[in-house]
Formats: structure tokens, sequence, C-alpha cells
């Protein structure tokens, strides 16, 4: 197919760029000495894991249990599920476990330990467990000094669960824009999460895996002395709020939506498109930023930005392109009805979160379609 062939809305990667942007996380991290498991949640598609698995990845990261039942399926073994384990979880991790998995899960209390523990013991089940670490104040886990971090792993270690290790996600890193800032948080997250390891070493736990990672915070790091692993999601697309927090260029970003121009409000200066929010997200995440790119930058159809030109509003099934400052007037000369045009999103994983299905375009123009999972 070529892009002039599909029926827009399409979620489309730019696979030039998506390798390139993989290639520069692995050699991030070969550079740094530690293993990449890539956060495969922001594609949830074969294909893309794919080719971050050739590029050197060391298993996957994952944000629900369909997740890692769809890519155990496609022959991946070694997965992370990377949030909180609930008790109701844990039979469908349990059948991973007895397909051949090499799961691990999360946990970050003694209530949730303790139902990892009673739940394992009755079905005769070790679960390799990680306790999750809080480095910033970003969302959930247990202070690198908390008296807590020592009572989980002693009601994991008392039930005979393996602890694994510990993991931490500095999220709060979104927040910032600058290399310094970046660089620091980057630290802090180092820092932290290798004293709790330390902390269960030094009580008598092993601790094998020291997990770290956010794109920002992989793409600044300095030194990750202590750590064994680093995740991270979106640099494999790449999205606006990533190019505001300053860790990639407006070139760098690999996915966008194709659309169509289907009409005008000559007098208001807006070009009508077939993309309002139902295929850019509802997520506003550049809103709170340095520049607001309303739910996404227009492109033309090579993914060239126009600069000024952005979706300035949506509705279900309608997108409105609009230029920031002085209305174009000049807009249906500029955008005639049926001009296709690539929008960038402000965040990769909600705008692919909004599709069945990717179309990848390759250099030579041919175009692929790669599925993508859905679902808990």
């Amino acid at each position: 197919m070529k892009l002039s062939d599909l029926i827009t809305p399409v979620a489309l990667i730019d696979v030039k760029r998506m390798q390139q942007n993989i290639d520069r996380m692995q050699s991030q991290t070969n550079r740094l000495g530690v293993a990449f498991r890539p956060h495969v949640k922001t594609s949830k598609c074969v294909e893309v894991t794919q080719a971050q698995v050739q590029a050197g990845a060391r298993g996957i990261t994952v944000s629900t249990l369909k997740e890692a039942e769809q890519f155990f399926d496609a022959g991946v073994h070694d997965i992370l599920y990377a949030v909180g384990i609930a008790g109701n979880k844990l039979p469908q991790a349990a059948a991973l476990l007895s397909k051949g998995c090499d799961l691990k899960i999360l946990t970050d209390s003694v209530p949730s330990a303790q139902a990892i523990v009673d739940f394992a013991n009755a079905k005769g089940l070790v679960f390799k467990v990680l306790i999750e670490i809080d480095t910033d104040d970003h969302r959930s886990g247990i202070k690198p000094d908390a008296a807590s971090l020592l009572n989980v792993a002693k009601v994991l270690a008392d039930g005979g669960m393996a602890i694994h290790g510990v993991m931490t996600h500095a999220g709060s890193s979104y927040d910032l824009n600058t290399p310094e800032s970046l660089a620091n948080m980057a630290e802090q997250e180092r820092s932290g999460c290798v004293h709790a390891a330390e902390r269960l070493r030094a009580a008598g736990f092993a601790c094998p895996v020291v997990s770290v990672g956010s794109t920002p915070t992989a793409l600044a790091a300095r030194s990750l002395d202590g750590v064994t692993e680093v995740r991270a999601g979106v640099y494999v697309f790449f999205d606006l709020v990533m190019h505001n927090v300053g860790v990639c260029d407006i070139e760098d970003i690999a996915l966008s939506v194709l659309t169509t121009v289907i009409g005008h409000q000559e007098e208001k200066g807006w070009a009508i498109v077939d993309a309002g929010w139902m295929a850019m997200s509802r997520d506003r995440g550049t809103q709170k930023q340095t520049t607001d790119y309303g739910y996404g930058q227009v492109c033309d159809e090579s993914g060239n930005a126009l600069k000024g030109y952005v979706i300035s509003g949506a509705n279900q099934e309608h997108g409105i392109i609009s230029r920031a400052g002085e209305p174009d007037l000049d807009i249906v000369k500029r955008f005639p009805v049926g001009t296709q045009l690539r929008v960038l999103p402000n965040h990769a994983c909600a705008t692919g979160a909004q599709f069945p299905e990717y179309q990848a375009l390759a250099a030579t123009g041919a175009v692929t379609t790669w599925s993508r999972f859905y679902g808990w």
C-alpha cells in the first residue's frame, strides 16, 4: 500500500525514525553498562518489540497481564509486569508461570506481599517479586529509607518467594525541561533505588536486580553505578511532551496520525480534518508545558512540521486545524479538501491506544499493517 491508499485517520509509524530512536536508547544503555528492558506498553506491537529485542534489549516490561500473555505467545519469555499486583490478578499471573513464562511481579506493601505469599503457597508456586521504590513522590512505591521496605521483604522471604530486586520509575521527570534538572533527577532515581537495594542486602535479603527508568532519565543519566537494568517506553516513538521535556527533536517523533482535510471555516482560518479526539486522544499533556500544541502538531504528508499549525480544537471525529496568532485566511488554498496531513501526538501511548493497528511506513514509501494489543 501507499499513503494515498489508506482510509484516514490511521496511526502511522515512520519506521526509519523509530529505528533511530531504538538505536539511540540501546547505545545509551550499552554505554552506561546496564541491561535494557524496554517498556512495550507504548507500542503494544510485536513488530516494534522485535526491533527492540534485535537491537539488544533483554526482556520486556509490560503494564497489563494481557500484554504479558500476548508477548509470551509471540515468543518473549522474560517479562516484568511493572504494576503493583492485586490478588485477583494472581491466577492470571500463575497461568503464565505454568506455561513457562519467566514472569516477574511487583509489590509495595505488606498486604500485597502477603496476598502473593498466601496464593503462591496454596498453589505450590514461587513468584519472582520486585519491590517498588518511590524515589520522586510521583506515584507508587516505598521510600528508600522506610521501615516498611524490610517488612515487605520479610513477608516475601518467610513465605518462600524469590525477592528478585527493586525497581523505581522517576515519572516526575516529565515535569522537567533542562539537561541539568534531568541529570539530577536521573541521579536521584539511581541513588534512591541503589540505597534501597543496599538496605535489603545488609538485612540479609537477596536483591540481584536494581531496575530504574523513564525515557527522560534514561537518556540524561551520566552514571548508573549499582543499577543492573534500565526501563523506558515512549522513546520508541517519542511525542510532543518528550519534545517539550527536551529529550527529542520534532523530527525524531516516529508516530503520527494521518488525516484528511474534509472542510473549512474560511472566515475563522480553520481547516477541518477527520482526526478528532477519538484519533488523537484527549491527552493535552503539552498544555502545562512551555509550548502548547493543542491536540497535536500538524505536518505535511511527508512528515515535515508546519510551524504554527496545530489541531487547536477537537470533537469526537472532527479536528480543527488553525494557525497560532493571526488566523490563516488562505487556509482553503493552503489545505484544500482532500489534502492528507500528519499530526504528531502529545502522548504517543494515548494516541496509539485509539487504534487497533498501525500503518508502518518504510523509507521506500511502502506501507505495512502491524497489529496492536488491547485489554487487561
